[in-house]
């Protein structure tokens, strides 16, 4: 439970009341539950399927849900359980997971919402702003956040809390602080009490301040290692050193900022591209609704930049992509190839899935 210890002394809050629109199976949904669950905190669980179509919109004083239902354990049906007819709901433990119909309103100024970028975007698309506005913090992690999307956050005055975490250490050791976000900071923001982050270079020395490197994590919530393999990530440590994939950098007040995966790295002629800045220009041209930046193999170049796009609407074509990007990136960074989807494929989290990816792009490339 040093996750849940971490997070309320972070936020100085308990009990942790939660609003879990992410599947209970992801670390993100199931930390969301033992919070709640642990510190004698509320928790409404709604499908993002649901809120979208609009359960986040009170109907007569109540939530309004579709399809409710409350499976025990043993995956018997409690239909007793489906309406809570009290503000004052305590997680019961022998009902995992839940679906609340017709809850009353809770004050949503005590709760805590998880999202992933992507579904951000998308209530906000849906007009649900002055509802996320609403929320004591808004926590949002899974993929990197591209910056017109935190600005638009911001615009509406929603309370972000950008985090960084991963399964590995049952979910945010890293968070921003919802005033931070809202006074115009963009990072990941600083670690929880129960972890440490260093930034080292490759042959393992810890860089200074504001020196790009390799994420390196200690936590007490850290996982022991890989199934089957027994041994810890570092046996030699009480608390195991885990070197991430993830490179970033700590500003002199302690802000962490991600720059990108070194696996993703794209290297084009020689120079280094990130996909997630090239993501973060696209999406803030504001003629995508999704983008994922790949490098496809070239035999001249090593790699080309590639963009797998899903245009805002019939108008938008590569050519008027490429335009916007003219002054926004240096020219090796612009995407070569260009792809057109209807939808990129991504999982419940919010994250793409490459491997599939990698088959819509095959065969499909245009220039």
């Amino acid at each position: 439970m040093a996750s849940v210890a971490g997070f309320h002394q972070y936020f100085d809050q308990k009990p942790i009341n939660s609003f879990c629109v992410l599947p209970l199976y992801h670390v993100s949904g199931l930390m969301q539950f033992l919070r709640s669950l642990t510190t004698g905190g509320r928790i409404v669980i709604m499908p993002f399927k649901a809120l979208v179509e609009g359960g986040w919109q009170v109907v007569g004083g109540r939530w309004q849900v579709a399809n409710p239902s409350c499976v025990s354990p043993r995956g018997e049906g409690s239909r007793e359980e489906e309406v809570f007819h009290h503000q004052e709901v305590k997680v019961d433990s022998s009902l995992l997971p839940v679906a609340c119909c017709l809850l009353p309103t809770p004050d949503l100024k005590e709760f805590f919402l998880s999202l992933v970028p992507t579904q951000l975007a998308r209530l906000m698309k849906f007009d649900a702003s002055a509802w996320l506005s609403s929320f004591r913090t808004v926590l949002l992690g899974g993929a990197p956040p591209w910056n017109s999307l935190l600005e638009q956050a911001r615009r509406y005055n929603i309370p972000l809390a950008p985090t960084y975490g991963m399964t590995e250490t049952a979910s945010g050791i890293v968070t921003l602080k919802p005033e931070a976000f809202l006074s115009g900071n963009n990072s990941s923001g600083q670690v929880l009490p129960h972890a440490q982050v260093t930034i080292r270079n490759t042959t393992g020395e810890i860089l200074d301040a504001n020196q790009t490197g390799m994420i390196t994590i200690q936590a007490d919530s850290l996982a022991l290692g890989y199934y089957p393999e027994a041994e810890a990530f570092n046996p030699q440590s009480p608390i195991p050193d885990f070197p991430t994939d993830d490179l970033g950098f700590v500003d002199q007040q302690g802000y962490l900022y991600i720059i990108g995966r070194r696996s993703n790295k794209i290297i084009t002629g020689g120079e280094n591209v990130f996909p997630s800045e090239v993501e973060a220009a696209i999406q803030a041209t504001e003629l995508v609704t999704d983008v994922c930046v790949i490098g496809v193999p070239d035999a001249d170049w090593g790699q080309m930049v590639t963009a797998i796009y899903v245009p805002n609407s019939p108008t938008v074509s590569h050519q008027l992509l490429a335009a916007a990007l003219e002054g926004k990136l240096s020219s090796y960074k612009r995407p070569k190839h260009w792809i057109a989807v209807a939808k990129l494929p991504r999982n419940a989290q919010g994250k793409v899935n490459y491997e599939q990816l990698q088959k819509m792009v095959n065969g499909c490339l245009t220039i």
